[in-house]
C-alpha cells in the first residue's frame, strides 16, 4: 500500500508542536519557483536552510540564472522563522559521471532517480555537518517527479547518515497550484524544463511537436 507523504508531514509537525520544538531543517531546493509554497509551508513550523545544489543544471549561464532567482526569494519571503540560504557546488561532471548509461531515458525515468539521490546525498551531507534535526527535498511538488522513490531515497539516506528525513509530497493539497501563484505574485522567472540537457531536448521536442 502506497504511503500517505503528506499524512506523515503533517503528523511530524503535529508532534513537534506538543513538544514545543522549532526544529531546524535542511531543504534542498531545485529551483526558486518549486520551493516557494515549501518555504511559505513550512517556515511556519521550521528554521529552515535552503541548500542549492543542482550540478544537473543546463546550461551554465540557466544555472546561475536559477541560483540569484533563488537567493533572491529567500531575502523577500514572509516568514515565522528565519530562512538562511547555502549554495552548494556547480559539479557538472559529477552529474554526467551520475547519468552515464541512461541519457536516453525519458524524464522521469532511471536517469532521475540517479539525480534525486546525487542530490539529496549531497543535501544529507550538509544537514550532518551543519548538525541539522531534518532535511528533505523540494522536489515532490512537481507533478512529473515521483514523490515514492524521494521519499524511498531521503528515508534510505537518512539512516546510512544518523539523520531525519522530512517525509513530504508537496504537491498535495494544492501545492503545485500555490507555487504556481507565489511565482506570479513574486515575478519570478519559471523555467520551461526540468534543468539537465537531457530534459531540455526533450522539451524542446514536445514544444515542436505541438506546434
Amino acid at each position: 500500500m502506497k504511503k500517505n507523504y503528506q499524512k506523515i508531514l503533517e503528523e511530524t509537525i503535529q508532534r513537534n508542536q506538543k513538544e514545543d520544538r522549532v526544529p531546524s531543517l535542511l531543504m534542498h531546493s531545485c529551483c526558486a519557483p518549486c520551493s516557494s509554497y515549501c518555504l511559505e509551508y513550512l517556515s511556519e513550523f521550521f528554521r529552515i536552510t535552503v541548500f542549492y545544489y543542482n550540478p544537473n543544471i543546463y546550461p551554465e549561464e540557466e544555472y546561475f540564472k536559477r541560483v540569484e532567482e533563488q537567493r533572491n526569494l529567500v531575502g523577500r519571503l514572509p516568514a515565522k522563522y528565519p530562512i538562511s540560504f547555502l549554495e552548494g557546488s556547480y559539479e557538472k561532471e559529477r552529474f554526467y559521471d551520475t547519468v552515464k548509461g541512461f541519457e536516453n531515458e525519458k524524464e522521469g525515468g532511471e536517469r532521475c532517480l540517479h539525480c534525486y539521490e546525487l542530490r539529496l546525498r549531497e543535501a544529507a551531507e550538509a544537514a550532518k555537518r551543519l548538525g541539522m534535526d531534518y532535511f528533505t527535498t523540494s522536489l515532490s511538488i512537481s507533478p512529473r517527479k515521483n514523490a515514492e522513490w524521494l521519499n524511498e531515497i531521503g528515508d534510505r539516506l537518512a539512516a546510512e547518515y544518523g539523520l531525519c528525513y522530512l517525509n513530504s509530497d508537496f504537491k498535495k493539497k494544492n501545492g503545485y497550484k500555490r507555487s504556481v501563484e507565489l511565482t506570479e505574485e513574486y515575478g519570478m522567472y519559471r523555467q520551461y524544463y526540468c534543468g539537465c540537457v537531457f530534459s531540455k531536448k526533450q522539451r524542446d521536442e514536445e514544444i515542436a511537436a505541438k506546434n
